[in-house]
């Protein structure tokens, strides 16, 4: 099934941006809890054979999410997705960081704003979200660090956890 859905990555470094779009076999707002609950983004947010752990989730304007993607031997990475809007169930905006255990954001990695919107496409959704930069250079450190692969790679995982959770709401 994953196979039929649309996933599309598109760099305009004329814009300094990056767009991605994706299609999930599931209602906007099952999609929307996955991308907004911490117990739901620990299950699916890194791409394999990553795992995320949050260390602190307050999804609302002003709020943020600090999280770890971490590596089968143990390293974490860590990551600050800071909340600047939200209209529940068709999109949010953040600003997004590496950072360290504290929180503190690196100032030597690329940040980005992430404008993410959730929209009905018959009986799927399509989520889109235009991630910008501050520079062409900036587009490009995140191309070379797999950008693409590693989203690719997670957005699979967000497809499991959807199967899983239909799969678990069919047996009830």
């Amino acid at each position: 099934m994953a196979a039929e859905l649309q996933f599309e990555f598109d760099v305009d470094k004329e814009k300094n941006s990056i767009i991605v779009k994706r299609e999930f076999a599931a209602g906007r707002r099952l999609v929307w809890d996955c991308h907004t609950k911490r117990e739901l983004l620990d299950q699916w947010f890194a791409p394999k054979p990553l795992t995320t752990r949050t260390k602190h989730m307050e999804f609302k304007q002003g709020g943020y999410w600090h999280y770890a993607m971490i590596t089968p031997d143990g390293q974490a990475f860590w990551n600050r997705l800071d909340y600047q809007a939200i209209n529940p169930i068709d999109g949010y905006a953040a600003l997004d960081g590496f950072c360290d255990e504290t929180g503190t954001v690196n100032p030597d990695m690329p940040r980005s704003r992430w404008d993410v919107s959730f929209t009905d496409a018959k009986e799927r959704t399509l989520v889109t979200t235009v991630v910008l930069y501050n520079s062409a250079d900036d587009v490009q450190k995140a191309i070379d660090m797999g950008l693409k692969d590693g989203m690719a790679s997670t957005l699979e995982r967000l497809d499991e956890l959807l199967d899983a959770i239909g799969a678990t709401a069919e047996q009830v």
